[in-house]
């Protein structure tokens, strides 16, 4: 953000977002210009993305596989943001660290791959969300010459050094992840975890949204009484022992989030297992109650 974007600037973003998007947003000094996904397929309306660009829009943040919602935005979708970036002149700064965790029939696509997309493009990827290693903090990014010229110069002074050894096995794991059938292998155990956290959910009452990719599920949480999806994930975390996030963490305006939580299924079998006990203890939803009389 700060190699690319100036003070007074704005920056497109698709919410609900990752919650890091806003601060550094800020910290660059330019202006969120939010957009929504909506549900249940979490697809967006072109002419509200079309009315976000102006004159002081200088990027718009692609985040597919997306996190929190799962979506993997189709081809259609790139299409519709790769004309209007087009148009206005803007980079694309495309979040991809999910890429490899797609699942049954999503298909990832780079932005950068669409026709004039790659010369205004920062594809940025993550070792640890691939390799299962968040604490290593290894990622990259691939752009043309003056994007990374523009990164390099500020990496320089804000991350001075970087491990060494963390770097040099990633070096030596990205071969040997295709040779070995590494990919493959990660997609279907995340595809059982998936499977194993949607049932335990749905035996609870709490029906996951469908997803295209990454290790989160969302589910409805409205009528069990808690005043909002705050208080549900603090209370499931005293009181029940399981840990969600609520959506409202990612979005601009808390209040405007529809009431869904956040699952993570990238557990041990164990752990999830752990929580359907719990789970099961939830009130059921108002309405479920009264049928059951």
């Amino acid at each position: 953000m700060l190699a690319t974007v100036n003070p007074g600037d704005e920056v497109i973003i698709f919410e609900p977002a990752y919650d890091a998007y806003l601060p550094s947003i800020a910290l660059a000094g330019a202006r969120a210009r939010a957009v929504s996904l909506r549900l249940p397929d979490w697809s967006f309306d072109a002419a509200e993305l079309a009315a976000a660009f102006g004159p002081r829009t200088r990027a718009l943040i692609l985040n597919t596989p997306h996190n929190p919602t799962g979506k993997v935005f189709t081809r259609a979708e790139l299409d519709v943001i790769a004309e209007l970036c087009l148009r206005h002149d803007t980079i694309v700064l495309s979040d991809e660290v999910y890429c490899q965790i797609t699942f049954d029939q999503a298909s990832h696509i780079p932005i950068a791959t669409l026709p004039g997309l790659f010369d205004r493009t920062i594809t940025i990827e993550s070792m640890g969300k691939t390799f299962s290693v968040t604490g290593w903090k290894i990622g990259w990014a691939i752009a043309p010459p003056d994007l990374t010229a523009a990164l390099r110069a500020v990496h320089q002074f804000v991350t001075f050094t970087n491990g060494t050894p963390f770097q040099e096995a990633l070096a030596d794991i990205l071969p040997a992840a295709v040779r070995d059938g590494y990919y493959h292998q990660l997609r279907s155990d995340y595809r059982r975890r998936r499977l194993l956290l949607s049932g335990i959910l749905r035996d609870a009452g709490l029906e996951p949204l469908p997803i295209g990719g990454a290790y989160f599920l969302l589910a409805d949480i409205s009528g069990r009484g808690f005043s909002s999806d705050a208080d549900f994930c603090r209370r499931l975390v005293t009181e029940f022992g399981v840990a969600a996030i609520p959506t409202s963490a990612f979005y601009v305006d808390p209040r405007t989030a529809p009431p869904v939580a956040r699952f993570c299924f990238a557990k041990k079998d164990d752990t999830i297992t752990a929580a359907a006990p719990r789970l099961a203890s939830l009130p059921r939803p108002k309405v479920a109650q009264e049928l059951s009389r």
